[in-house]
């Protein structure tokens, strides 16, 4: 028998977007670890082919992502299995939210969806079901077999005070570990303006709340008239039926740019022409486009929503004023003061000192999961 210690990460159901990169970006340390030390890692994955990293053993489980039922099944019953089927586990960590029943000789939780918190409306049901039903799962989800773990994983400091408050844990079993920025290597097309250009770039999801910068955007126009301004949207109006309710709804107001999805290239060129970033988002994790704004604008104002998220996202920056992201008419009267270069109310956001644990790569995450 090898005298290795086997680390299990669980992954299941990570195969796009920001929880794919975080996968990948997990396993390309662990690759490195294998190499310079006694560790055996196992990856539980949706296919092998999303993220393959040498030095590291996998299990490909395709079939988990059909069903509710399927993911819980693997969770509590197939993970038990293959749990007691390895070598003795030394730590099995969960990339993705719940906490199966597994052998371990510790466990420990990667919290990725901050949804639990978010405070879905009767609109958001008629608009897409899945998002209120995912907001109300993910939260018992969470709940079941949380204790089993010896750490619980978040990207922000708010989370770690939520969670222990809705779950009655010890802060002291979170580490908050922030997602480390790689350079982004692209050329930001070149885009032209000829007024004061806002910018929202965002999915075309319910809790993005595009609706209170669409009907400030309305507001504004009505007051000030056409021409003065442009609200750009990263949707088309197509898209599905939140985003063909928002068009009906606003696509007839001249100042509002309904631009579709855009290539890397393009986002960056409106991150860097646009004047001021709005973000009134409902419920985020980190608020990526807030990071990225910040990066490729250099000191740009951003108009961002007045919640935990977008507080401790815009830590450092110097132009920042928030406003309740239920309320068009602030929104409305902050976007005039802006265009009249009247906006008071723009301050410094000062960075926040996290207490410990924290983590500032995966590094220094591993090496307190496997101390």
């Amino acid at each position: 028998m090898s005298d290795k210690k086997t680390i299990v990460i669980s992954a299941v159901n990570l195969r796009k977007g920001g929880t794919l990169t975080i996968l990948r970006d997990c396993l390309q340390y662990l690759s490195q670890l294998v190499q310079e030390s006694d560790y055996r890692v196992v990856a539980l994955v949706h296919k092998r082919e999303l993220c393959d990293y040498d030095g590291i053993e996998y299990i490909e489980m395709p079939d988990i992502i059909k069903g509710w039922s399927k993911r819980l099944w693997c969770e509590y019953v197939t993970m038990h299995k293959i749990s007691e089927e390895l070598p003795p586990v030394y730590l099995w960590l969960s990339l993705h939210d719940t906490s199966p029943r597994v052998k371990a000789d510790r466990q420990a939780v990667y919290c990725q969806t901050s949804f639990p918190f978010y405070k879905w409306n009767l609109r958001d049901f008629r608009m897409d079901f899945k998002i209120p039903l995912f907001a109300m799962f993910t939260k018992y989800a969470y709940k079941v077999n949380i204790r089993s773990n010896r750490y619980l994983i978040v990207q922000q400091n708010w989370l770690r005070e939520g969670f222990s408050r809705m779950f009655g844990l010890d802060k002291g079993k979170f580490i908050v570990a922030p997602p480390q920025r790689k350079q982004i290597d692209v050329t930001p097309e070149e885009i032209k303006k000829d007024c004061f250009t806002f910018f929202y770039a965002s999915t075309p999801d319910c809790h993005k709340n595009f609706e209170t910068l669409c009907e400030a955007a309305r507001l504004l126009e009505n007051e000030i008239g056409q021409g003065k301004f442009k609200v750009v949207l990263t949707l088309s109006g197509d898209e599905n039926r939140y985003s063909k309710w928002l068009y009906e709804g606003w696509g007839n107001v001249r100042s509002i740019e309904f631009a579709g999805f855009m290539s890397r290239e393009r986002l960056y060129g409106h991150y860097k022409s646009a004047d001021c970033l709005v973000f009134p988002s409902k419920v985020e994790t980190w608020g990526l486009p807030i990071t990225e704004f910040m990066e490729a604008s250099g000191d740009k104002p951003m108009l961002l929503a007045d919640l935990p998220y977008a507080h401790e996202t815009a830590a450092g920056a110097s132009q920042v004023c928030f406003f309740n992201p239920s309320d068009p008419k602030e929104l409305k009267e902050r976007m005039k003061e802006l265009i009249q270069d009247k906006c008071v109310a723009l301050a410094s956001v000062p960075k926040l000192e996290i207490e410990e644990q924290k983590a500032e790569s995966w590094k220094e995450l591993f090496e307190i999961l496997l101390s």
